[in-house]
């Protein structure tokens, strides 16, 4: 079995129109109709059966979403980084491009002075289920809630978002947010996170897997 790679070593993979963050290699293709992405995802699961090791693969009308990742690690390994390779030479082969930029997820945290007592709530009213102190979606279509330790003064803000996204692309989304009338409030956390606030103070937490 293979081991779970870092973010760096997958970093110096330089792999191609990917992008890494949250255990997962990420890439998005622009498909003219859904005909050509049908026939890029059948190219795909062709050669991930022959691998034995299956992505993730979101069909739509403009886009195919692809997503690498090694169940039984928890993580990316060397089978995720191959199969990345093959992938994009089919994606070549077929006259599409890949590109990672826009590609972001959202996480939801919940600062509470008491973890253990939302928990099951959170579990029920999503109909998910606790991994490590976390709520998960089971099937990966709601994005996961995490609980963080507050005190209990008020007041303070109980949500906040963490948005995932390429290193690559946290100045750009820092520089559209303060052009847009927010505020980069704490920058002591990067590479790994960054907070930033909308006009209204209520804040956002712009993430990567680096420092992790």
């Amino acid at each position: 079995m293979d081991n779970a790679l870092t973010g760096q070593q997958i970093a110096d993979e330089k792999l191609t129109g990917w992008t890494y963050f949250l255990n997962r290699l990420r890439t998005r293709v622009a498909t003219p109709d859904f005909t050509a992405g049908l026939a890029l995802v059948n190219a795909i699961a062709a050669e991930a059966g022959r691998r034995d090791h299956h992505p993730g693969l979101d069909l739509r009308y403009t886009h195919v979403g692809i997503t690498l990742t090694s169940h039984d690690t928890g993580g990316v390994t060397g089978r995720d980084v191959r199969l990345a390779r093959a992938i994009s030479a089919l994606i070549a082969e077929a006259g599409l491009t890949q590109e990672y930029a826009g590609i972001s997820r959202i996480e939801f945290g919940l600062d509470t002075p008491d973890l253990a007592g939302l928990l099951p709530f959170w579990v029920a009213v999503l109909g998910g289920e606790a991994v490590d102190g976390d709520v998960r979606d089971p099937y990966g279509e709601l994005p996961a809630v995490w609980f963080q330790r507050s005190g209990s003064q008020e007041p303070r803000q109980h949500w906040h978002p963490d948005v995932w996204l390429d290193p690559s692309q946290v100045q750009p989304r820092i520089d559209a947010a303060v052009a847009a009338g927010g505020t980069l409030v704490d920058d002591s956390s990067a590479p790994a996170f960054w907070v930033l606030a909308d006009p209204e103070g209520n804040r956002v937490c712009l993430c990567t897997w680096q420092d992790r």
